[in-house]
């Protein structure tokens, strides 16, 4: 091997040394397409539970009492199905992330890992505080464009400390988002394809080209 491979070879090695120090690589594939999967279970259950024809309608019984005050069904169903969602895909993640780990050898939890977590919890913890005064408000059309929103603004701050690739899924989550807020009426159908599918199609897409 001549000088200029060589070096060209020691630098490759130092800008990997480099990228694994700063940033969260054990971040598995599967965990965006077991995402997609939980949440489009999710969306279906919202579907028939709520009667997609009433979903906007002020006078869904599902929705709203007679005097058009949000019904604590609906509030105590809302929690339940985006908890359950988050906890299946939460746990999920966390298998698929200690496994690839675990295969690769690289830090369950580093800094590059802690950063990214803070990156990514402040956006959404605002999203779910400001959907919440939604629900408060009673402008519940904006609630499922909100979560696209905040969620790809998450993405895209955690971008920094982990795959690149997340930054451009963040971008087409807000992209869904805006659209939703412009068009309501297809807001569920928006979310499904934003948490849903999306997040397979991007799972696979990773799992191929990283693991």
């Amino acid at each position: 091997m001549n000088k200029p491979e060589e070096y060209l070879s020691s630098i490759a090695d130092i800008k990997n040394l480099m990228e694994r120090s700063s940033r969260f690589l054990s971040l598995s594939g599967l965990t965006g397409v077991f995402a997609g999967i939980f949440a489009i279970i999710g969306a279906v259950v919202a579907y028939v539970y709520l009667d997609y024809s009433w979903m906007y309608s002020n006078a869904n019984p599902r929705i709203f009492n007679a005097d058009q005050s949000i019904h604590s069904e609906f509030i105590a169903f809302l929690l339940i199905n985006a908890i359950s969602v988050l906890c299946l895909a939460l746990g999920s993640g966390l298998y698929f992330t200690y496994r690839k780990s675990k295969k690769q050898n690289l830090p369950l939890w580093d800094a590059s890992a802690k950063h990214m977590i803070i990156n990514l919890f402040i956006p959404l913890a605002a999203g779910g505080m400001f959907c919440l005064i939604l629900l408060y408000h009673q402008i519940i059309f904006l609630i499922a464009p909100v979560t696209l929103l905040f969620y790809g603004l998450a993405l895209i701050n955690a971008s920094r400390y982990t795959l690149q690739d997340i930054r451009y899924l963040g971008l087409v989550e807000i992209s869904l988002g805006l659209l939703g807020a412009l068009f309501p009426g297809y807001g569920l159908l928006l979310w499904t394809l934003g948490f849903g599918v999306l997040h397979i199609v991007y799972g696979l897409i990773m799992y191929k080209k990283y693991e």
